[in-house]
């Protein structure tokens, strides 16, 4: 049963209180002072070409991130192109995950302990960012509080078909969103080995897990024909592991607070798995191609806020016998806490410098900069994102490198002509608009085409403005006299 708070006559579910919370912290700076960047940049220009043109796309590159683009696409068409459009999603996603979190938590260790989970959740530093993200990590974030949420039903209660199949098809629409999300499916096991759950759950989790995974196979096998996509991750070091070593400690934590009899289901038993497994898992990965990245295991943060909210749960209880009173004040007062002493990390997730760079910023630039009959290059060509996000500010540039375009080749950055293509097209130019990135942020130019740009630039033109903002930089440059 779910616990309830009374409001007048009335008598709301407890788990409204965190989705609300959450969804609060979501829509606060939602718009990031109108910034877009890089990887939300993808999404947007994906998400504006048709229907076709994204299946074309797929077939070449990011096909993991598919539904996703489909999901995106119909949104922007039924409600435009905007930061509010391209970021709600993650917040509704968001939400549904802290209510999630907020009722397996009252259900095993009580309403003190849920509704700890629930405000913890929007709280973490890592749902903070992605909770204001364009990109899919929120909603598997959802899907994985929705599946354990059902697995908990399942093991407290009488087996039921439909039940099953609503947690192997939310497992499956995770796996469609990102199949590293298949990671919860260990941690899942794990849970049924703590709780020494029977033969029926076993067979039927395992029904509802293969019919997943065989679903999902598809994607995974052909996306692996595109790991180029992921080949800029660098390999693991003993640093990055630094921040998982610390969750799991947090973790661990508060699974000693949750002491429950052998066999019996808890939230040490769902969250410790949920937070511990993944992050393992994602390092073994990581020791055969680099995949370690934050984001693919954000999920496993529903587990460490069910254990924090185990922790308060447990403190309130402790503290209640002999201070009644101020025991009811505990979690109010840990939570207001919490979000003050987080503020200054909270107020710089809302900002554009909290990304590696600006889409939109540099883009006004160019509008500004640009005059009739120049012409743009790109260094390196993915910063072509920024006339594709914003086409109206380069419209009259003539982008003199590109010979198809992302659209027609079924690529995110276009296909760029040969380097001497590239060379003679510049010559023909006497002024040039570059968007790159800025010194702080660039990497060495490496691409044969960006080097014979830069190499050209140098040689016959000069720089004669030079803006830098937010990550990228727009320089103009006119051709020397003769």
């Amino acid at each position: 049963m779910t616990s309830h708070i009374a409001v007048g006559r009335r008598r709301l579910p407890i788990w409204l209180i965190p989705l609300l919370w959450t969804l609060a912290l979501g829509l606060w700076g939602l718009p990031r002072q109108h910034s877009v960047w890089r990887d939300e940049a993808a999404t947007w220009q994906v998400a504006e070409r048709s229907v076709p043109e994204i299946w074309h796309m797929l077939s070449h590159v990011d096909a993991v991130h598919g539904l996703y683009y489909l999901l995106m696409h119909g949104l922007f068409e039924a409600f435009g192109p905007s930061t509010t459009t391209l970021r709600l999603p993650s917040v509704l996603a968001m939400a549904v995950a802290a209510a999630c979190v907020t009722v397996i938590g009252d259900r095993l260790a009580g309403p003190r302990a849920g509704l700890g989970a629930g405000l913890a959740l929007g709280l973490l530093p890592a749902a903070q960012f992605y909770l204001q993200e364009g990109r899919p990590y929120a909603l598997v974030a959802a899907g994985a509080a929705i599946s354990t949420l059902l697995l908990v039903t399942l093991l407290e209660d009488r087996c039921h078909a439909l039940r099953w199949a609503a947690y192997g098809g939310t497992v499956l629409l995770c796996g469609l969103l990102n199949w590293l999300s298949l990671m919860i499916l260990p941690a899942h096991a794990a849970t049924l080995v703590w709780t020494r759950a029977g033969r029926g759950p076993w067979t039927r989790w395992a029904v509802a897990s293969a019919a997943a995974t065989t679903g999902v196979l598809p994607l995974i096998l052909f996306s692996r024909g595109q790991s180029d996509q992921v080949s800029w991750i660098p390999p693991l070091t003993w640093h990055m592991m630094i921040g998982p070593a610390v969750l799991l400690a947090i973790g661990g934590l508060g699974a000693l607070l949750d002491r429950p009899p052998a066999g019996h289901l808890s939230t040490a038993a769902v969250g410790l798995p949920l937070l511990a497994v993944p992050q393992l898992t994602l390092i073994g990965l990581s020791l055969v191609q680099p995949l370690f990245l934050d984001r693919y295991v954000l999920f496993s943060m529903l587990g460490l806020a069910l254990l924090i909210g185990t922790a308060l749960g447990t403190l309130v209880r402790v503290a209640a016998p002999r201070f009644p009173r101020a025991s009811r004040w505990i979690l109010p007062v840990v939570a207001a806490t919490a979000l003050v002493a987080l503020l200054p990390q909270t107020l710089a997730k809302r900002s554009p410098a909290s990304r590696v760079d600006d889409v939109l910023s540099v883009a006004a630039d160019v509008q500004r900069l640009k005059q009739t009959g120049d012409a743009v290059l790109f260094v390196p060509a993915a910063r072509r994102d920024t006339a594709l996000v914003s086409p109206a500010d380069f419209t009259g540039l003539r982008d003199i490198a590109l010979r198809d375009s992302p659209e027609d080749s079924g690529t995110l950055k276009g296909v760029e002509a040969g380097p001497d293509r590239i060379r003679a097209a510049m010559l023909a130019e006497r002024r040039i608009l570059l968007v790159t990135d800025a010194v702080e942020v660039a990497r060495p130019v490496s691409a044969q085409r960006d080097r014979v740009k830069a190499s050209v630039l140098k040689e016959y033109f000069t720089a004669v403005t030079d803006e830098q903002v937010r990550g990228r930089r727009v320089t103009v440059y006119e051709r020397r006299p003769r």
